[in-house]
């Protein structure tokens, strides 16, 4: 059995790129800029946020962080969308979520300028990746690609399911895990929570695509031998043992699902780094873009 080891291959990634921006700023050019929105006091977003500024400063990026109050208006929220929007400067900016219930977060979203929507979430961008058009991949599905080609998984011919139907990371998959090239190329069935007899379905899959938000659902039961997981659960589940009152836990069985598979990504250190870091390779593409159209 393999670990994919997120935590690796996206500080590999986190080099590559800040030796990248360093040749850029030897050339003279301009180097990545990305932003973030975060309306509130949401800890969790903040931590997140705070994260991505840190990872930005590790690779050589500008960063921009515009914190707005959990009073801010829709309309508010939306001039400062339309003030990145219009700044040359900025390459990139992703809108922080959860937004206060006051805002409609889809009308956020399709202000965002899908040139610089580099969350991916833009249905603009949705669009050109279902169609294989180059694009701005969401950074935890695209995480998830850069983790099995990294590591050589096969996927051409391979039944792939998918656990979970979101617009960040189930849907995407389901359409990435099936596309022509690598990795792709595999027969995809994605379940929800309206999946009848889901053990029959997940127990004939070589890849396992967990983004379900429930800690342990996935057991050893419920797959064959050598199967491949990924699993992007995270979920705080309360354990008086430890200092912080609360273990990070993922949607599969860790202790006994890994002894049947042949890869799997732990819970931590797994898909989530893989995110900050695919989110850094999408401002450098942005970055990228801007100038060839300059």
């Amino acid at each position: 059995m393999t670990i994919l080891d997120g935590k690796k291959v996206s500080n590999d990634i986190k080099d590559e790129i800040t030796e990248q921006v360093k040749k850029m700023k030897a050339k003279g050019e301009k180097v990545p800029h990305l932003a973030a929105i975060i309306v509130g006091n949401d800890g969790a977003s903040l931590t997140y946020v705070g994260s991505k500024v840190r990872a930005c400063e590790r690779v050589g990026f500008e960063s921009t962080l515009v914190k707005m109050s959990s009073t801010t208006s829709e309309v508010e929220l939306l001039d400062k969308i339309n003030e990145l929007n219009e700044n040359p400067e900025i390459d990139g900016y992703i809108v922080q979520l959860p937004l206060p219930d006051q805002i409609d977060t889809q009308k956020v979203l399709l202000a965002v300028n899908p040139d610089k929507d580099v969350d991916g979430f833009h249905p603009a961008n949705f669009g050109k990746m279902a169609l294989d058009m180059t694009t701005f991949i969401p950074a935890t599905p695209f995480g998830i690609l850069e983790l099995l080609e990294r590591y050589g998984v096969e996927t051409s011919g391979k039944h792939t399911v998918v656990i979970g139907r979101s617009h960040i990371v189930g849907r995407p998959m389901s359409i990435l895990m099936g596309r022509k090239g690598f990795p792709g190329n595999s027969t995809v069935t994605l379940t929800h929570s309206h999946t009848k007899n889901i053990t029959q379905i997940t127990s004939q899959a070589d890849i396992i695509i967990s983004a379900l938000g429930v800690p342990n659902f996935l057991k050893a039961e419920m797959v064959k031998d050598d199967v491949v997981i990924i699993d992007v659960g995270i979920t705080r589940v309360a354990d008086d043992t430890t200092e912080k009152g609360y273990r990070i836990t993922g949607d599969v069985d860790f202790v006994n699902v890994s002894k049947k598979a042949s890869y799997i990504t732990p819970v931590p250190g797994g898909v989530g780094p893989m995110t900050i870091a695919m989110l850094l390779k999408n401002t450098l593409l942005a970055c990228e873009r801007h100038r060839v159209k300059a």
